[in-house]
């Protein structure tokens, strides 16, 4: 079993456990998604006969099962409703939820085979990944444990990529969670965070809320909220652990802008 970190303990690579979640929650964020628009994910999409935007909606909330396009859309959080629902629905009409799930997260295995084969740090980066997924708790999350629960594949290049998507999912969900408890509804908190990103979102600059200092307070310590809910996980990991997932990480994503 891996020993606990306390706050505030440095590691062997001088970081504490704010310090790595600052050093690799980011890196995650930005590189989590590098298989949902690929031409690989676009290939087994028309396979199932989805296009690439039908394909990420059911590929992506498939884990939450045959739900309606609503209850997809509060856990994804930062789409227009509207957006949502004509994709999903549109989806669930050619292919099962479940189904295009693991397809989905298949494609992710494939770019981690395609894009990660021959890396050195694969294997101390999936030990230490998967600590931190088992550490975490999904209550409250349920986008995050519907990944959660989804099996991993062996070999480690593919592994790596699926579990930085799951750890993406991870953070993700928490500060959807952490923007509520805040008092911020999720479309305001886009349009504070990705101005330039709304209409992608579904949404238009009629749609756009009342942003004041009162707003962006909240979406701060809504940011530190977050923090303080995924630290535990991280927490999990030991001196060699927190270096493996650091070094691990920047091998891949140094092969993902390659």
């Amino acid at each position: 079993m891996p020993r606990a970190v306390v706050p505030g303990r440095r590691y062997a690579a001088t970081m504490t456990t704010d310090e790595l979640m600052d050093r690799v929650c980011p890196l995650i964020r930005d590189n989590g998604w590098a298989y949902y628009f690929v031409p690989e994910t676009e290939a087994k999409g028309k396979e199932l006969g989805l296009d690439v935007f039908q394909f990420y909606v059911v590929g992506r909330g498939g884990v939450l099962g045959n739900v309606e396009s609503s209850v997809v859309a509060s856990a994804f959080g930062y789409f227009s409703p509207s957006a949502i629902q004509p994709l999903w629905d549109s989806a669930c009409r050619l292919v099962d939820p479940r189904d295009a799930a693991r397809a989905y997260f298949e494609c992710a295995a494939q770019l981690g085979s395609t894009r990660f084969a021959g890396l050195e740090g694969l294997e101390g980066f999936c030990a230490a990944a998967g600590v931190v997924n088992q550490a975490a708790d999904p209550t409250g999350l349920p986008l995050y444990a519907g990944f959660r629960a989804e099996p991993l594949v062996d070999d480690l290049a593919g592994r790596a990529m699926q579990l930085m998507s799951v750890l993406r999912e991870f953070r993700g969900s928490a500060h959807l969670l952490a923007v509520r408890a805040e008092g911020l509804d999720a479309k305001t908190a886009h349009f504070i965070k990705r101005p330039d990103d709304i209409e992608m979102f579904g949404w238009s600059a009629d749609d756009a809320p009342v942003i004041g200092p009162a707003e962006r307070k909240a979406l701060d310590a809504a940011e530190r909220l977050t923090d303080s809910i995924v630290h535990s996980a991280y927490a999990a990991l030991d001196d060699a652990g927190a270096d493996a997932l650091v070094a691990g990480l920047d091998e891949m994503v140094a092969a993902l802008a390659s």
